[in-house]
């Protein structure tokens, strides 16, 4: 499939499907135009390596996000099976 990213083409193939590729693709190429916008730079190397940090940027704080959202959720369900557990045991 041919995908186009700052006004460059790629022939990429993918496993996830054409419109998945395709969205990775305007994702890339939207950062990338954002980036450049910002700094006024033109070269496509610095502008991708730009987008790439800002893109890794994003991806570590949704993952600090989700720990620190998991711990407290962890801690919930294995009170809720705890209190399952014990209900089913007076019941039996």
């Amino acid at each position: 499939m041919k995908i186009e990213i700052y006004d460059q083409s790629y022939n990429i193939s993918s496993e996830q499907g054409e419109e998945h590729l395709k969205e990775l693709a305007a994702c890339v190429d939207a950062k990338m135009r954002e980036v450049a916008a910002a700094t006024g730079m033109a070269d496509s190397l610095k502008v991708a390596v730009l987008a790439a940090l800002n893109m890794a940027d994003d991806l570590l704080a949704l993952r600090k996000r989700q720990q620190e959202l998991e711990g407290p959720l962890r801690k919930r369900v294995e009170k809720c099976v705890a209190l399952v557990e014990s209900a089913i045991e007076h019941a039996g």
